[in-house]
């Protein structure tokens, strides 16, 4: 590779923009930038140059050709489908992509913009091969998308009657279907080789051994091309990568086992192995199919009300009740506040619509909705609340995609998932020496034993159960947790809570109850008319004292809003019929307060003139003594942040300590700045919030957790979610955690020692590859039971709950 002065206009050969400056060059191919070059350079090591046709744009011509097999997908009804979100600008789509194999596929997947501009992110769940793409709809169209996917080698696969369900059965169908291929051929072979393990002898027997022997070698052939494919192709991929993958040494024995067996049956005249062969894809995949049942149980995509213990603010004949979200219905009228997401498709009834799908698109700008108009899942609003009709149940799958989204991926460490991968390939480069070593040296003795010892190590000492260690442990450490109201957002939580040695608290609706409150207003009585008012605007936020106020009004009437908004640590400000009125802090309202700095309030103005300000007397929630007392018993440092006054201080200090660092009125910046130096000095931090004002802190800390009260206060920006009745077991969570990344090395050392004691018995010879196979499924099923069970045992022993 070398690079080209640019003298005259070269075209680069993958995306066909114009080369500036200098041009990198490949083969005599130009490339305008690293990425055309690096996705050339993955195209050509899968065998997909097919994708450029050597014209002028590159590899477009041709997806436009192919485009033509996908045009079905345009028309509406079926469009209607398939696309999850659409603004008229940016649509989104999650397609089905089985022939996904490995980490190659995933990453040229997740380029898939590099391709086409018009792609704008893709997304791949590797467990479910699917992938969720973002695309501009004026750029790239439907049909050009499934196109483009084929050309690379991944062709979507569409079932409109039932996409995502539909098309993971037929997935395990062909799973089964390979099972049921293998053990059809394994019975039958043992029925034919009976004489041969009994050694009986007779004339007729002997006249149709031969022919029993080829039978069974047709038998086998369905197993070796078939019931195999999934092995081979694993394999191959991974070598094309660079890596050896755990299916490399399956593939050796298979291939070994199959040729020993011919060799014997064409040349030595003997019956050969083939029962073997059968017998070993049959008990690996029944292993496999045993841990996708398994691992399916654990799947980390649990139901909405497994994420979000929270409730929506229902409208039945202008009366407003909390429900739970998993009792919304089809019809139901909900009122979303500011900063609220919609939690189901809905349409717009009452109300002005500042719609933020920068959950779904990551496009930022919020888009303006008028009633009538049909709002999406996942999108938020900014401004005053509306009203919304929903008119699709409650998509779990969905709203769980929206919190995993790439856009609220955080740089976080995770050590086990590299360490298992890690543990994996070299363990299979030591298989393949060890198993290579014990053929050469057999060979000099006995050269039948050595096959059948190179066979036997390949098969028994597998890294399978190295591999399901941590995946296991972690998704039922996910499950128990949630069973306690704790929900993680993926097993990364878990590992990082396992390792965090500093706690930082918010006050406000996290150390004090966010609906216990005691209220009173200081300045002249209130209207009628000014409390409707002020209830009008503080109707439409979601802050714990908001909400508290709005309660604690007694007037039942309210009007219509304008120009609502809502300044974050600051408060908020709407055009009401009495004049424009705002009610937040003293400081924001301009304020001189420095004489009441020791208690909470809340301010209002109207036109400018003070009305006065109500006065908030914190609750603290129920055994915070204890709490702290246990977390810094274990070792923990402990801080609390505010934004409200040192009102709390001669209370907090008496909870936590004189030691325990306190810091009152800090806003979300500088909240972010603290966490941020805390990391700076080697510490791990969780963040406990409310959400709202500490949202960037909770991104910034190693774990970040929000506490929900009783409000859809979904928040992307943490890694979990805690019912706030349960906030007082956060002690019993992190020792869990620890104690499931014991379980993990503990498995470690029982699937090494598993391996150990398997290999030694296989070199000496005394294990035969039908005995392999049998054992290899066992280790890794053993692993799983381990895993489960101790980590059951360890919730049991904390006080957890294991059982719904």
């Amino acid at each position: 590779m070398n690079t080209l002065a640019v003298e005259t206009e070269i075209k680069c050969y993958h995306c066909g923009n114009t080369c500036e400056n200098e041009a990198i060059t490949i083969e005599e191919k130009h490339f305008c930038c690293e990425g055309c070059k690096t996705v050339y350079e993955i195209l050509s090591e899968n065998s997909l140059e097919d994708f450029y046709n050597l014209e002028e744009t590159g590899g477009r011509q041709k997806v436009a050709q192919q485009a033509e097999v996908y045009a079905y997908l345009e028309l509406p009804d079926v469009k209607e489908k398939l696309v999850t979100y659409t603004d008229g600008q940016v649509s989104m789509i999650q397609l089905q992509l089985p022939t996904i194999h490995c980490s190659s596929c995933i990453w040229l997947l997740e380029r898939l913009h590099q391709l086409h501009k018009g792609v704008r992110s893709c997304q791949v769940n590797f467990q479910k091969r699917t992938a969720r793409i973002t695309y501009a709809e004026q750029e790239i169209t439907l049909s050009e998308i499934a196109a483009l996917l084929a050309s690379i080698g991944y062709p979507p696969r569409f079932n409109l009657a039932g996409l995502e369900k539909k098309s993971a059965i037929s997935t395990d169908k062909k799973l089964i279907y390979q099972l049921g291929v293998a053990g059809f051929a394994f019975g039958n072979i043992m029925l034919l080789s009976l004489p041969e393990y009994f050694d009986m002898h007779s004339p007729e027997l002997d006249t149709f051994s031969p022919f029993f022997r080829y039978l069974s070698l047709l038998l086998s052939l369905p197993v070796l091309l078939y019931s195999s494919q999934g092995y081979y192709i694993s394999a191959w991929k991974g070598l094309k990568s660079g890596h050896l993958n755990i299916d490399v040494p399956i593939v050796l024995g298979i291939v070994v086992l199959f040729l020993r067996s011919v060799y014997e049956i064409a040349v030595l005249n003997m019956p050969g192995y083939f029962d073997s062969l059968a017998g070993l894809l049959f008990f690996l995949l029944m292993g496999k199919w045993f841990q996708r049942r398994t691992y399916d149980a654990l799947s980390f995509d649990r139901d909405y009300k497994s994420y979000f213990p929270i409730a929506v603010t229902k409208i039945d004949h202008q009366t407003e009740t909390q429900v739970p979200i998993y009792e919304l219905r089809v019809g139901d009228r909900i009122r979303v506040r500011n900063e609220e997401l919609v939690p189901a498709d809905a349409i717009l009834r009452k109300g002005e619509g500042l719609i933020d799908a920068s959950f779904v698109t990551g496009e930022a700008i919020p888009v303006p909705k008028s009633v009538g108009e049909k709002i999406f899942a996942g999108g938020k609003q900014k401004g005053a609340s509306i009203e919304v009709e929903i008119i699709k149940p409650v998509d779990q799958s969905y709203l769980t995609e929206l919190w995993n989204d790439g856009i609220f991926a955080k740089e976080k460490t995770t050590d086990f998932t590299s360490i298992t991968d890690k543990v994996s390939e070299n363990f299979t480069k030591a298989l393949l020496v060890i198993a290579i070593g014990g053929f050469v040296v057999w060979s000099f003795f006995d050269v039948p034993t050595a096959f059948y010892v190179f066979t036997a190590v390949l098969i028994v000492a597998c890294p399978c159960a190295l591999a399901l260690a941590a995946p296991f442990t972690l998704g039922n450490g996910l499950l128990i947790l949630g069973k306690n109201k704790f929900y993680a957002k993926s097993s990364a939580t878990i590992e990082n809570m396992a390792t965090v040695d500093t706690l930082v608290f918010d006050k406000t609706g996290t150390l004090t109850s966010g609906n216990q409150y005691q209220i009173a207003f200081e300045g002249a009585p209130l209207s009628t008319a000014n409390q409707a008012a002020i209830k009008s605007v503080v109707m439409h936020s979601n802050h714990p004292l908001s909400r508290q106020l709005f309660s604690f009004l007694k007037t039942s009437e309210t009007s219509p809003v304008q120009q609502f908004e809502e300044i974050v640590g600051g408060g908020v400000q709407a055009q009401t019929p009495m004049g424009f009125l705002r009610a937040g802090s003293a400081k924001w309202l301009g304020l001189d307060a420095d004489n009441h700095q020791n208690e909470t309030r809340v301010y209002v103005s109207l036109d400018g003139q003070t009305l006065g300000y109500f006065k908030f007397n914190n609750t603290y929630r129920k055994g915070l003594d204890g709490f702290t007392k246990k977390l810094q018993a274990t070792g923990y440092q402990l801080s609390v942040l505010s934004g409200d006054h040192a009102g709390e201080q001669t209370a907090l200090t008496k909870i936590f300590g004189p030691n325990t660092p306190l810091a009152f009125k800090k806003g979300p910046k500088e909240k972010l700045e603290f966490i941020g130096q805390l990391s700076g000095k080697g510490h791990k931090v969780l963040m406990v919030g409310d959400g709202l004002n500490d949202a960037g802190a909770l991104q910034k800390a190693a774990v970040g957790i929000a506490v929900s009260e009783d409000v859809h206060a979904f928040t992307p920006a943490c890694d979990a979610i805690v019912d706030a009745k349960n906030l007082m077991q956060l002690p019993l969570f992190l020792e869990f955690a620890k104690r499931n990344m014991r379980v993990i090395n503990q498995s470690f050392k029982i699937s090494l020692a598993y391996n150990m004691v398997g290999l030694s018995f296989a070199l000496a010879g005394v294990l035969t590859p039908i005995y392999c196979a049998i054992l290899m499924p066992l280790s890794s099923i053993s692993v799983v039971a381990f895993v489960t069970i101790a980590s059951r045992r360890h919730a049991k022993q904390l006080g957890l709950q294991t059982t719904d």
